[in-house]
């Protein structure tokens, strides 16, 4: 029981066309390549997102570190 062969996918498409009808089935494959095109969308979408929010505390702790080697200079001189 591997693939099915060349006959078989004959006859699994045959059976399709006559459940769906030859009119559906490229608006069937245009919903899918569709469906295809806006979760590969969101995914790359996710992964800027992630991105941005692993850089972002990088540059917090940067500023405090900055403001942190600020604040006992000021309290020198006051």
């Amino acid at each position: 029981m591997g693939m099915p062969g060349g006959t078989e996918l004959l006859i699994i498409f045959g059976i399709i066309v006559l459940l769906f009808g030859a009119k559906k089935i490229p608006d069937l494959a245009k919903g899918i390549g569709k469906g295809i095109k806006n979760f590969k969308s969101e995914m790359k979408e996710t992964d800027e997102i992630e991105t941005a929010s692993t850089e972002a505390p990088k540059k917090v702790e940067s500023n405090e570190e900055v403001a942190s080697t600020e604040a006992p200079k000021n309290t020198k001189e006051a």
